[in-house]
């Protein structure tokens, strides 16, 4: 029987045909709809809008909202389609009805169209003939089979023109209300429901009269349907209508932009994101730096930016690239100064202080020298310009004192710091390091906004999690910051954590710890401690040439970066971190909630007696001694080598040597001593430094002591002569510390006598260009030998 039934040859062409018919109804429909380009659009966390740019075609389109106001639905179906949720995609009875009347009419005056059709016909944006519409209908309840009511009004929602170059209710609301639809008034919404009937005529700005009638008798027919009250109708007819299309929110256009290059890379396949950004802070954020760009103008300083990250969450709360102000093109408010790579000035030695720590090089107060520098031609200067002989570590990082950290990075070798910096986020450093030498530290390389506020909230998140993982680390702490909602850094399980991190749990409290000791800036330039602010952990930078202005800070919860200078790289005299990006940090602290400081990593650090002068790991001849908490590398330093034991005549008076005192006769003392150079000015600025007695008369030092040391120039270096103002050659100034204040010193340079200073060794003398030889020799024959250069025409 089957074989009869199938084998005649009609039956199996109708079957196929069918198959084919089949097939085509259900494929002809594209998987994608509406193919148009989209606004790239930025959201707070709260779903406030924040910027919105316009689509590729030149259209304020917005992509497709997750969910449909109740208003907008109710105001577009009572309008458009009041059988949109009985009928399967078209609505026979409105067509006859559309056809009746336009037939007595004699003109198309009414039409038959569904909301599903109309989805259609704006996807498809194709001549509309007679085939072309019976195409449409087919499509329509095509469109009907696979997707919900909602998610048709969805896309009738996204799609439809609301005049001019404005598509979708998104769009739509904030062009002509400047607000969300979700908040938008019932009169506000019925004159949206009507524009899409016919965009081209009826816009707000243009046939004002005919827009508030179409609205009116959607209002009085939404009455008669009891979706609204009459007295609520009536009322919604008073509300104005809008005028012309009002500019979009652009309260975070720079966060828009980023956006823009990095979706590919995020794998959003929408162009809206939910930012992690707090609405309320991006404003305040916006406003207070619109303050300071109107007060900093005066100086020509055109552009300042800031950043804040939420430490616990690894998320963006605040994200002002630059003040906005595209009208003024010489501001060049355009460009993103968080993402732009600048010099750094001091903001990395906290990084230097805190790889120190963790590597055993140093203690948290170790003595750092603080003297005139010159290595291989490189000679840094404090800000002051001034010198301390020797400042505890801790108080030369609080001070960013540049002498200290540039022996500091000489002592940790900069390739390794270099190395330390890669590991800790910073991605700029795309040179080899010998291109940076020990200038690193001082500005000498590159580095954005983001990586620095990245490293710095890494540290943050470490140290707050020192209990999480049993002592271990998570890597994951120094990943970059999120600003997409709902992409938060995942807790990573215990069993993953590894035994060591980038730095340690002590080094890092350590350095915060000494970077809460920098004095807040105060009114009038002064300083002032703000006893009653929340401790903040902070510090400034100032690049050369005052190109760049840092400040960044940091709590348990926060993370604050600040930068203020010109995009285009121009210095300006007063242009410093302390002086024009602090009190913007400050300020933005004061927006943010009082945090408790960080735990202490008791398990973490060790006890260690550290010498109370000089920071070392006390030895046998340091007696004032203090406990302190160290990281645990501090038992790779070395023993304190400023104590030493001297001797002394029986009296205790003098120095004395075998050669005048007999052995058994002499006093033996630990005694603090510093080398020449540095007690030189460390005696200055320390009152309680005792100076090493005098030798005995007659006993000599035996050259048991270094008793001279050059100040300047050092040894080896390169020094060149401008000319004074009267175009006459200048002058050197050579400097000699002794430790015997009343000694002589002949000077010689090359092997002829110039000169004998007493107490005070300072020479000016000009030598003729080329490689010198300098030799000093006191009364007691002790002899000090140098080479220096004089550069002959500028200087290398």
């Amino acid at each position: 029987m089957f074989k009869k039934i199938y084998g005649e040859p009609k039956l199996l062409i109708s079957d196929l045909l069918c198959l084919l018919l089949l097939l085509w109804f259900w494929f002809f429909l594209p998987s994608k709809l509406f193919l148009s380009p989209t606004s790239y659009v930025v959201e707070a966390s709260n779903g406030e809008l924040l910027s919105a740019a316009i689509a590729k075609d030149g259209q304020w389109r917005f992509p497709v909202a997750d969910t449909i106001p109740v208003k907008f639905q109710q105001c577009i179906v009572a309008f458009e389609d009041q059988r949109f949720y009985q009928h399967p995609g078209i609505d026979v009875l409105a067509m006859a009805r559309a056809m009746q009347q336009n037939l007595k009419a004699g003109s198309v005056v009414s039409g038959g169209s569904t909301l599903t059709m109309q989805v259609i016909r704006l996807s498809r944006r194709e001549s509309r003939t007679l085939w072309q519409k019976i195409v449409e209908v087919a499509m329509a309840i095509r469109l009907e089979f696979s997707n919900s009511k909602q998610d048709i009004l969805k896309l009738y929602t996204a799609n439809a023109p609301f005049g001019s170059n404005v598509v979708g209710l998104d769009a739509a609301s904030w062009r002509y209300f400047a607000r969300a639809p979700e908040s938008l008034s019932w009169g506000e919404m019925a004159t949206l429901a009507v524009l899409p009937n016919s965009p081209s005529l009826v816009h707000p700005g243009k046939n004002s009269v005919k827009l508030i009638r179409k609205r009116n008798d959607l209002l009085d027919k939404m009455a008669a349907l009891k979706i609204i009250d009459q007295e609520t109708a009536n009322l919604s007819k008073l509300e104005p209508i809008p005028g012309k299309p009002l500019p979009l929110p652009q309260n975070a256009p720079h966060l828009l932009q980023r956006f823009k290059a990095e979706r590919s890379q995020l794998k959003i396949p929408e162009t809206r994101i939910t930012s992690t950004l707090d609405y309320n802070l991006q404003l305040k954020v916006s406003n207070l730096l619109k303050r300071y760009q109107n007060r900093y103008r005066a100086n020509d300083i055109n552009n300042i930016a800031a950043l804040v990250l939420n430490v616990k969450t690894g998320t963006v709360q605040s994200y002002v690239g630059n003040i906005y102000q595209p009208e003024n093109k010489e501001l060049q408010s355009h460009v993103d100064m968080i993402k732009a790579a600048r010099s750094p000035g001091s903001t990395l030695k906290p990084l230097l202080y805190a790889s120190m720590l963790n590597d055993g090089f140093i203690l948290p107060r170790t003595l750092i020298p603080d003297i005139p520098t010159q290595i291989n031609g490189y000679s840094p200067q404090n800000y002051d310009l001034g010198y301390d002989g020797a400042i505890p570590a801790n108080h030369a990082l609080s001070r960013s004192l540049n002498i200290p950290a540039v022996k500091m990075l000489q002592n940790y070798k900069y390739q390794r710091f270099y190395d330390q910096l890669k590991k800790l986020g910073i991605n700029t450093l795309n040179k080899p390091a010998d291109h940076y030498g020990l200038s690193i530290i001082l500005g000498g390389s590159e580095v954005t906004m983001w990586d620095l506020a990245k490293t710095y909230m890494g540290m943050a998140r470490s140290l707050n999690h020192f209990n999480d993982y049993q002592g271990r680390y998570n890597p994951h702490d120094y990943d970059a910051p999120v600003y997409v909602k709902g992409k938060i850094i995942p807790r990573m399980p215990q069993d993953d954590a590894q035994i060591n991190g980038v730095l340690d749990y002590a080094s890092i409290w350590n350095t915060f710890n000494a970077m809460e000791e920098v004095m807040r800036p105060g009114e009038e330039g002064l300083w002032e401690q703000f006893s009653s602010s929340q401790r903040v952990a902070w510090k400034t930078g100032t690049s050369v040439g005052s190109r760049d202005a840092w400040a960044v800070g940091l709590t348990p919860e926060f993370v604050v970066c600040v930068w203020v200078g010109n995009a285009d790289g121009e210095g300006r005299p007063g242009l410093t971190g302390v002086d024009v990006a602090a009190p913007v940090l400050f300020d933005i602290f004061r927006e943010l909630p009082n945090a408790k400081w960080f735990t202490t990593p008791k398990h973490q650090l060790k006890k260690m007696m550290v010498c109370k002068q000089s920071g070392y790991k006390a030895g046998e001849y340091c007696k004032q001694t203090v406990e302190e908490l160290v990281p645990p590398a501090a038992e790779k330093t070395s023993i304190c080598p400023y104590h030493k034991l001297i001797h002394l005549d029986r009296t205790a008076t003098y120095q004395a040597t075998d050669n005048c005192e007999p052995t058994g006769m002499m006093v033996h003392q630990p005694w603090f001593v510093l080398p020449p150079a540095m007690e030189y000015y460390y005696k200055v600025k320390n009152s309680d430094y005792k100076l090493l007695p005098a030798f005995m008369p007659g006993c000599g030092d035996a050259g048991s002591n270094f008793v001279m040391e050059m100040i300047y120039p050092k040894q080896h270096a390169q020094i060149y002569i401008p000319l004074e103002l009267d175009g006459a050659r200048g002058k050197v100034i050579f400097n000699v510390s002794h430790r015997n204040n009343n000694a002589k010193i002949y000077w010689h340079i090359d092997e002829e006598y110039i000169a004998t200073t007493k107490n005070f060794h300072q020479l000016a003398f000009s030598p003729a260009p080329g490689r010198h030889t300098l030799t000093l020799v006191d009364e007691d024959g002790e002899r000090l030998v140098q080479s220096f250069t004089i550069l002959s025409k500028e200087k290398d």
